[in-house]
Parts: structure tokens; C-alpha cells; sequence
């Protein structure tokens, strides 16, 4: 089993979940969260003043899942989150040791 996290940009969260619910993933965790890579941020005007925002919003996608649906997952994530500009985002994947169910006591692919 994997842990597929995958950062992007916010306006594309739809298409990605889309594209996902599309191939049968059955559950998604998101999360808002901040940061930046080669991006570095930019400046921003409020009420006269110049201020630089380093830390750029962005959303985090996670899917457990098994090990045969891996390639075509990150596909559908790489197709629909791209902008072909810089700040598209990243896709991380990690093994998963275990996965527990907690209202059945499934565990395994069975849970996810």
C-alpha cells in the first residue's frame, strides 16, 4: 500500500477530485495549507504599503492506496493539477506500513 500526497493549487482541487472519483478512489483527505518552493513568494500593495507574502497557499491532497492503482493515480493528479507554470505543486509517494479501520477493525487494503 501507498501514501500518495500530492501539493497543488487551490483552483484546481475539483478537477483533481474529479479525476479520482472518476477511476474509483474512494476517499481523499485535503487539507489548506502554506508554503513555497521555487515560487519564493511575491510582494503585495495593502493601503499604500509594499508587503511580501513568502508563504503561498496551496492544498494537500492524501490517498491511501494500493499498490496496482499507484501509476494511474499519480497520472490523473499530474494531468489535472498541471498549469504548465511554475507553483503547479508536487506528488510525493510513501509506503504504508498498515492501515487500521477503526469502526470494523479492518486492516490492510481492506481498510483503505
Amino acid at each position: 500500500m501507498k501514501l500518495i500526497t500530492a501539493i497543488i493549487k487551490p483552483f484546481k482541487l475539483d478537477d483533481v477530485r474529479e479525476a479520482l472519483a472518476e477511476m474509483g478512489v474512494q476517499g481523499i483527505t485535503v487539507t489548506e495549507v502554506k508554503g513555497f518552493g521555487r515560487q519564493k513568494g511575491h510582494t503585495e500593495l495593502y493601503r499604500g504599503a509594499e508587503y511580501v507574502v513568502d508563504f503561498l497557499p496551496k492544498i494537500k491532497v492524501e490517498i491511501a492506496t494500493g499498490d496496482t492503482m499507484v501509476d494511474s493515480v499519480v497520472e490523473a493528479i499530474a494531468k489535472t493539477a498541471a498549469t504548465g507554470k511554475i507553483g503547479d505543486g508536487k506528488i510525493f509517494i510513501s509506503e504504508l506500513l498498515e492501515v487500521i479501520r477503526i469502526r470494523t477493525g479492518e486492516t490492510g487494503e481492506d481498510a483503505v
